[in-house]
């Protein structure tokens, strides 16, 4: 991740963006993005894409999926995985500082 990804995801730490903001920001087309969630692949943010809204992690593990899928064109589901593993050994990594074992 990039110094500007990171401030860009420190500036939107408690914004919850639209749609289009998340495409904007995120880089992808709405049609990624509602197919991702079609697919189970990004958390449904409710039934209606109008109303819907998403969160600084939404927005890191759609930036990760679509390095992931350019990169190594990998299908969704593969980077879906990959950001899952990212997530969990980023959690685990935290846990171990905050334990004083890191």
């Amino acid at each position: 991740m990039t110094r500007t990804d990171r401030l860009i995801e420190a500036a939107l730490e408690d914004a919850l963006l639209t749609l289009d903001d998340l495409c904007r920001v995120g880089t992808v087309s709405p049609q990624w993005v509602r197919q991702r969630i079609e697919e189970g692949l990004l958390p449904a943010p409710g039934s209606d894409p109008a109303t819907w809204r998403f969160d600084v992690v939404t927005l890191t593990r759609v930036r990760h999926m679509v390095r992931i899928e350019r990169d190594f064109d990998a299908p969704p589901e593969l980077a879906a995985l990959v950001a899952d593993l990212s997530e969990e050994i980023a959690a685990l990594r935290a846990k171990l500082r905050r334990a004083g074992l890191e």
